[in-house]
């Protein structure tokens, strides 16, 4: 009886699609999305879904699988794969993407803020003590990192109300969009904002700075690489998969498509009452508001479509951003208190306790709270210098985001290219198999390590071909700077093995 209840509880193929499709869709991926590309975007998230998101998900389930019992996640993949020095970088720069997303969110997390206030973005009129804009963002930033790095330390049972409420919020955005768009078309009479003349549409973006530029392009995919990510902790599901070895692939294929149609009917609804011209390409949209921007002009293209006054249109439009903020602020919030801890604690507890200098691998009531606040103290730094660097709002934010986007993406280079150590190690047991040859693990390794190289070397370079070479240093210095890092705490680890030998 036992055995029939264990196996009934273990997930089928909808159940597993869905769990995946939650871990990996995001709602700000859509509007940012539209907002740097139109509906030229959609062609780069089919094309990275077929040559990464697919390939590389399944890479994670084999090694996942087989590593199951391991503590030390992606560390002991690649650690058992290919040797502890490769592993120890590929993790720190897996921990260095969430230094970066922290540096980007606590300074964006803003704009939500005053969305919910005033019903729009007015963060670039903020001012503060003769600060203004990036200035004042970065000083909240440093302010809310300390104050959630202190109340972390102290205990996070009420931080997951916030949590559930946030992404609560969150997935009804999403809904609201497809069924507000949807109302807005059949209350134009099938009329698009954004029309659609032919092919060209979906191949030449309305987006002057990267209109007719095809390394511009190819840099978007990086954009299309973040929104597919999260995929490596889709590992740990195998185990909890009934008939895995059929199951997991179908599981894998089905919410990958459902995925990359989300993400690309989504931009096309966006395109539904929202004209890039008029609304996505004057001054004050930036990556930062661009999803407020979005859902705002829903809400007031859904009482224009209805015969609304313009003063009744304006305060919808004012009233769904009002919704989005709040919904935005409180997701944000949760997953600060989360990640906060979750990534350090998994780093620390993963690898060699000797690798950690001094205390800061000590775990004070199951938190690496020393290790926390030398965190708090680089985030702090590294928002007080992208801030006050000089440029405006929109550079700002522009740095924050190709920062993080390029640092999130970077890591599964290294993962990708365990796959085929890990394959060719026949002492390692492999329960769940995918990639039945040799061959076919070297070809898709290939093509993920391509797809994500190439295209964090066209985002890197893109903005210095443009004068923008402040976008450019930041995504490339962040990356060396925490490589250098790993490899001096990796050699002084050797030297103390070395010693106690």
């Amino acid at each position: 009886m036992k055995a029939k209840e264990k196996s009934s509880k273990k997930l089928t193929l909808i159940p597993l699609a869905l769990m995946i499709f939650t871990s990996v869709y995001g709602f700000n991926n859509i509007p940012r999305s539209f907002y740097k590309m139109g509906y030229a975007a959609i062609p780069w998230y089919i094309l990275s879904g077929i040559t990464f998101f697919v390939p590389f998900a399944l890479m994670v389930a084999e090694m996942g699988a087989a590593f199951k019992e391991e503590k030390g996640g992606i560390y002991s993949w690649m650690e058992k794969s290919i040797g502890p020095r490769f592993a120890f970088i590929g993790t720190f720069m897996w921990y260095f993407s969430y230094i970066t997303w922290m540096v980007n969110v606590s300074s964006g997390m803003w704009v939500p803020v005053s969305n919910a206030i005033f019903g729009e973005d007015t963060t670039q009129n903020w001012s503060i003590l003769g600060l203004q804009g990036p200035q004042v963002l970065g000083v909240l930033g440093i302010i809310w990192i300390i104050t959630v790095t202190y109340t972390s330390t102290k205990g996070l049972e009420k931080i997951k109300k916030v949590t559930s409420l946030g992404g609560t919020a969150v997935l009804l955005l999403n809904v609201f969009l497809w069924i507000g768009a949807i109302c807005v078309f059949l209350g134009n009479g099938g009329q698009l904002a954004e029309p659609i003349i032919g092919i060209s549409s979906f191949t030449q973006t309305p987006n002057p700075k990267y209109s007719g530029d095809i390394i511009a392009s190819l840099a978007f995919v990086v954009y299309a690489l973040f929104a597919y990510g999260g995929i490596e902790a889709v590992g740990g599901l195998v185990d909890e998969t009934e008939n895995a070895e059929r199951t997991f692939p179908k599981g894998i294929l089905i919410s990958s498509a459902i995925i990359s149609v989300g993400y690309s009917l989504g931009i096309l609804l966006v395109g539904v009452f929202t004209n890039w011209s008029t609304v996505m390409g004057i001054k004050n949209v930036n990556l930062g508001n661009a999803s407020y921007i979005v859902m705002s002009n829903l809400g007031y293209s859904l009482g224009s479509a209805f015969g609304a006054s313009e003063a009744v249109a304006v305060a919808l439009g004012h009233g769904v951003a009002r919704f989005v903020g709040l919904s935005m602020f409180l997701a944000l919030s949760g997953a600060f208190f989360t990640l906060m801890y979750s990534p350090l604690k998994q780093i620390i507890e993963g690898t060699p306790a000797k690798l950690w200098p001094g205390k800061i691998g000590e775990t004070k009531n199951g938190l690496p709270i020393n290790a926390m606040w030398i965190q708090a103290t680089i985030v702090c730094i590294v928002i007080a210098l992208v801030a006050f660097g000089g440029n405006s709002m929109a550079a700002f934010f522009n740095i924050l985001v190709s920062m993080t986007n390029v640092a999130m993406t970077l890591p599964y280079m290294f993962i990708a290219a365990a796959f085929p150590y890990f394959k060719k190690k026949s002492e390692i047991n492999k329960p769940f198999v995918v990639f039945k040859s040799q061959g076919s693990a070297n070809f898709w390794t290939c093509i993920v390590v391509l797809t994500v190289g190439l295209a964090n070397l066209f985002s890197i370079i893109q903005p210095a071909l443009e004068g923008d070479m402040q976008t450019t240093i930041w995504s490339v210095v962040g990356p060396a700077i925490f490589s250098i890092i790993a490899l001096i705490m990796y050699w002084n680890y050797e030297n103390k093995t070395k010693k106690d030998i």
